[in-house]
C-alpha cells in the first residue's frame, strides 16, 4: 500500500480523471451527501465552521455545502493535484482550501476550534489512524461533531468478495487504461486491510469520541461503505 508522499503523488497523477472515475460509481455523490446530512447540524449550519479533511477535488466539500448551505467550510488535502482541480470549481467566499497532510495541520488547528469535521475516504489511507483521530479530536470544540464516510467492510466474506469483484471488473481496468494502477491497487488493498465497521466504531470510542453510531450505506455498497458519526466527549 502507498503512504504519505507516495500516496499524495499518486493522487496528483490521478487528479485529471478522478471526478470521471467517481461519477461512474453508482450512488457516489448521493452517499457523500447522505453522510454529510448525518452530521445533524442546526440552522442549516449558520455560524458554524466545518473542516473537510481529505477533500480531494472538492466533491465532499460540495456535499457539505448542499447539506449545510449556511456553514463555512475549510477543505484540506495533501495532494496539490487534487486541490488544483478543486480550485478550478466555483465556490462561495466562505469556502477555503488548504494544502496539508492530515498528520501536520498546525496552521489548520490555529484557525480552530471547529464545530464539525467531515472525513471521507481518509482514515484507511493513513499510517496511524489513532494519531490522526487524536488530532481531529483536538481540532473540535467541546461537543463538536465528527462524521467519517469510509469503506469499512462488515466482516462478512460475501462483502469482501463483492469488493474484489468490483475492483477486478471495473476499477483495475480503468486504472490501467489511465496509468493509475498503483493508486487503485492501493484502494483495493487498503479496504481489505482496514478495520471492519464494528472495529472502527470501537476505535472511535477509544480515541475519545462518544455517541458513536455506525450507519450503513444503501445499494451495492451495503456492507462495504458506512457512515460513522460521533461527538467529542
Amino acid at each position: 500500500m502507498l503512504r504519505d508522499s507516495e500516496l499524495a503523488t499518486a493522487f496528483d497523477h490521478a487528479a485529471r480523471t478522478y471526478d470521471r472515475m467517481t461519477s461512474a460509481n453508482p450512488g457516489y455523490h448521493a452517499q457523500l451527501l447522505r453522510s454529510a446530512r448525518r452530521l445533524g447540524l442546526p440552522r442549516g449550519g449558520a455560524g458554524l465552521s466545518l473542516l473537510d479533511l481529505g477533500c480531494g477535488t472538492g466533491t465532499s466539500t460540495a456535499a457539505l455545502l448542499r447539506a449545510w448551505p449556511r456553514a463555512s467550510v475549510t477543505g484540506v488535502d495533501a495532494s496539490a493535484g487534487m486541490l488544483a482541480r478543486a480550485l478550478e470549481k466555483t465556490w462561495p467566499e466562505r469556502v477555503t482550501f488548504v494544502r496539508a497532510p492530515v498528520e501536520e495541520m498546525a496552521a489548520v488547528e490555529a484557525k480552530g476550534p471547529y464545530d464539525a469535521v467531515f472525513a471521507a475516504y481518509l482514515l484507511r489511507n493513513v499510517a496511524d489512524p489513532d494519531a490522526v483521530l487524536g488530532g481531529i479530536r483536538r481540532l473540535l470544540g467541546p461537543g463538536g461533531r465528527l462524521c467519517v464516510h469510509e469503506y469499512a467492510l462488515s466482516g462478512r466474506t460475501a462483502h469482501r468478495l463483492l469488493w474484489t469483484a468490483v475492483m477486478n471488473g471495473f476499477v483495475r481496468p480503468w486504472a490501467r487504461l489511465h496509468g493509475d494502477a498503483s493508486l487503485y491497487e492501493h484502494l483495493h488493498r487498503s479496504v481489505l486491510a482496514f478495520d471492519t465497521a464494528d472495529a472502527f466504531a470501537d476505535r472511535l470510542r477509544g480515541a475519545g469520541f462518544a455517541r458513536v453510531r455506525r450507519l450503513p450505506q444503501p445499494g451495492w455498497q451495503t456492507g462495504i461503505a458506512h457512515t460513522f458519526v460521533a461527538v467529542r466527549a
